[in-house]
């Protein structure tokens, strides 16, 4: 599944039913459809360099969902998780690919859920998280607090 998405943007095949990334081109959708993902997840908030205006167009003129779910980076909230989380809840039998700008939100928003909603050990989920990055203040404080409030 991996071999046309290795070219996106910090691409990672967490599970075989899950794939995240930094933000795909508009080519780069082919790949992602052909790849039989079925729901396409992005985290990126319109107003950031990156954000692809037509994204939600390009993705359903592909036969796939669309969901955004606009997460500041330099504010993640606790109700953005929660919406984040009912959407993963609610297409568990989807192949779901998940991205923002550069596969930081994601990575610490599947990070949370795998923790949370599936008890991977902090060990697995820690391990994929810094595949990608190890959170700044910000996001580490987030996790933080996270963690503490389902405690």
């Amino acid at each position: 599944m991996a071999n046309s998405l290795e070219y996106i943007y910090n691409f990672l095949q967490l599970t075989p039913k899950i794939g995240t990334a930094g933000q795909p081109t508009r080519e780069q959708f082919t790949d992602i459809q052909e790849s039989q993902y079925q729901l396409v997840v992005n985290l990126l908030p319109e107003k950031t360099t990156k954000y692809l205006p037509e994204e939600k167009e390009i993705v359903e003129s592909y036969g796939m969902d669309y969901v955004q779910i606009p997460v500041l980076w330099e504010h993640p909230t606790l109700a953005d998780l929660q919406r984040f989380f009912e959407v993963m809840d609610g297409n568990k039998e989807k192949n779901i690919f998940v991205h923002c700008a550069a596969n930081m939100r994601v990575s610490v928003f599947l990070y949370l859920y795998r923790r949370l909603k599936e008890g991977i050990s902090e060990e697995e989920a820690r391990e994929d998280l810094e595949k990608i990055w190890i959170p700044n203040q910000v996001w580490q404080k987030f996790i933080d607090e996270v963690m503490e409030s389902f405690n």
